[in-house]
């Protein structure tokens, strides 16, 4: 028994190692987000795994969300949080608020696990160094349960105008992982709030990171969304346009995909969509040949 557990240990190792000499120094972005962030075993089990890309020889960077942590905050303020169309409105209040959690409570969570399980690490957000110059999103076309098509003015919402890598480059020669929170800033110096997927989708491709790992609560990109068989383990960014375009992808995958897309198109040499749900889900998907979601390549 113990002969057959250190064969499968050997096996595992021998495995790895093409992939472990492929993408040595090579920048990974992972997308903190779903159980990965709301569950503690998950968040540990995450930033662990984080840390062995570290020790193995890539450059981890991770950015995180925070959506549900925002809403649980909100209602213990007694502010109400208020969507329309799935997308959250930002008031200068709920700014405020964005801001204590995501980069002072989210991040410093975060950081101090990867500490725990022996990583270097450092919190900052897209306001450190300009890292995230941003600018308000123009008003957005909703359309009404009755079809009527509105434009909603999200408050305090920004978009990506220019990533500024120094601060990142500067982390990461130095040995440690940066870890982001998605907010940006203005030419005024205000603060907005800004979508996670984009941010790591944007800084990936401005540093030349070698894959953008997105962590979600689905098993991958599936054809049939209450059929987690139906998984498409490898595609193609036309082939997925065309899912898109066919309607077959749809709801809060859009923009997932999306920011797989223009990563992609923009010099990253993969992106993963893959369950935090399952433990090592990224060891899984880098370091074997099969993976465990589903990637996406030009």
């Amino acid at each position: 028994m113990v002969e057959q557990e250190q064969l499968d240990i050997s096996n595992v190792l021998i495995e790895a190692l093409p992939y472990i000499k492929k993408f040595h120094n090579k920048k990974i972005m992972i997308k903190y987000g779903g159980h990965a962030m709301i569950d503690e075993n998950a968040m540990s089990s995450t930033a662990r795994d984080t840390v062995l890309l570290k020790y193995v020889g890539m450059q981890p960077i991770v950015v995180h969300g925070g959506g549900p942590e925002i809403s649980r905050s909100m209602d213990k303020m007694g502010k109400e949080a208020k969507f329309i169309g799935g997308l959250r409105v930002t008031d200068e209040e709920t700014m405020e608020i964005v801001k204590m959690v995501l980069v002072g409570k989210i991040n410093t969570e975060i950081v101090s696990k990867i500490g725990l399980h022996g990583g270097k690490s450092l919190g900052i957000s897209g306001k450190d160094d300009f890292l995230l110059e941003s600018s308000k999103k123009a008003p957005t076309k909703i359309r009404h349960e009755n079809g009527e098509i509105l434009e909603v003015d999200l408050g305090y919402v920004g978009k990506i105008d220019r990533v500024n890598s120094g601060i990142i480059n500067d982390l990461t020669t130095k040995d440690y992982i940066p870890v982001i929170s998605p907010i940006g800033i203005d030419q005024n110096g205000n603060t907005l709030n800004l979508n996670a997927d984009t941010v790591a989708g944007s800084i990936a491709s401005e540093v030349d990171a070698e894959k953008l790992v997105v962590l979600t609560d689905v098993p991958g990109i599936l054809t049939d969304p209450s059929d987690p068989e139906s998984i498409i383990r490898r595609i193609r960014v036309d082939e997925l346009k065309e899912l898109v375009k066919d309607g077959i992808i749809t709801g809060g995958m859009i923009p997932k995909v999306e920011t797989c897309i223009n990563a992609v198109e923009n010099g990253v040499k993969t992106a993963h969509i893959l369950d935090g749900r399952i433990n090592h889900s990224i060891l899984l998907e880098i370091f074997t040949k099969h993976g465990i979601g589903t990637m996406i390549r030009e």
